[in-house]
């Protein structure tokens, strides 16, 4: 409310300062009348620009006076008479175009200056990106990249981009208390992370107001750092992996690091659940892995022997399927 008060006071002394001040007459009141708009469209111009845009923007346009002012001094060095006449006849045309050009160029190459201030861009591209790993809400919320670090099998630089952190922020500010508390797990995650003295964990503030989605800021972002992701989220690996962006997927290494299990080979589980098949009992290996018992169901509750008939493999993880010994 206040700006609009403004703008009316502006409005109204416009043509009443041109009155007084430039001509007492017509051409007074509408040059202070468009002088008036004129400021005024340009607040308005103002406060739609980013601050940041404003001042590269500015930067470019002095770098772009600076080039022609010493397009000028090489001309006068130059000591040919015609050649001097010439570009003096168009100086005003070349500053103006050369800083527009140097207020373009700045303009548009904003968000890498960003990436330059941060330091990350430089030592990924000195180290390859080899090292560093720009990490997503899922492999925070997974919580097992902790144990990752500590066993000192991940090295390197962890990029925690401020966008992935927003959406962590909001999952934690959920009204469902289960995605609130799978939210703070990953807070507390984070907070773990930059204890840990095994890896070096960064929060960049880079982000790409144009993309909507957070999966495809991540793969941009590493895409740019020439570096690796890391998830738990099997969509984003799948698709990261077709866009040519190496993926650290934290249960594809929890599969490979599972004790092998054999068809033949007998255990002893704890029969949890029903299965989906009639008869079917579900039991789980300290790893998390599911093992499917034919004629199991009778023994939910109960410890019984085992023997692995065939083991399904995915990308989601791996399945036993088993008979009961005495069968």
């Amino acid at each position: 409310m206040f700006i609009w008060i403004v703008r009316l006071l502006v409005i109204i002394a416009g043509p009443i300062i041109g009155y007084f001040q430039i001509s007492p007459g017509a051409k007074g009141i509408l040059i202070g009348t468009g002088a008036a708009i004129l400021v005024i469209l340009v607040e308005i111009l103002i406060e739609k620009v980013a601050l940041d845009t404003m001042v590269a923007g500015g930067i470019g346009i002095i770098l772009g006076l600076i080039a022609a002012k010493l397009i000028d001094y090489s001309v006068a060095l130059m000591g040919n008479p015609s050649v001097d006449t010439f570009f003096r006849s168009y100086s005003l045309l070349t500053k103006v175009v050369l800083a527009y050009i140097g207020m373009l160029l700045a303009i548009k190459k904003k968000e890498e200056l960003e990436l330059l201030d941060k330091n990350i861009t430089l030592s990924s591209k000195r180290k390859g990106g080899a090292m560093m790993k720009v990490i997503d809400t899922s492999a925070l919320i997974d919580g097992r990249i902790i144990d990752i670090c500590e066993t000192k099998f991940l090295e390197g630089t962890l990029v925690i981009p401020n966008f992935v952190l927003k959406e962590l922020q909001e999952v934690s500010d959920s009204p469902d208390s289960s995605k609130r508390n799978l939210g703070r797990r990953g807070l507390d995650v984070l907070k773990r992370l930059q204890e840990t003295k095994q890896v070096t964990v960064k929060i960049f503030e880079k982000d790409y107001p144009k993309i909507e989605e957070v999966d495809a800021k991540i793969i941009k972002l590493a895409d740019e750092l020439d570096a690796r992701i890391m998830t738990a989220d099997f969509n984003l690996n799948k698709v990261a992996a077709v866009q040519g962006i190496a993926v650290l997927n934290v249960n594809e290494l929890s599969n490979a690091i599972k004790p092998p299990v054999l068809p033949g080979e007998a255990m002893k589980v704890f029969v949890l659940k029903e299965g989906k098949e009639p008869k079917q009992g579900v039991a789980y290996l300290d790893d998390g892995t599911m093992v499917v018992i034919e004629g199991g169901r009778k023994y939910i509750g109960r410890k019984v022997d085992v023997m692995v008939n065939s083991i399904l493999q995915t990308a989601a993880g791996r399945m036993i399927f088993a008979r009961l010994v005495e069968e």
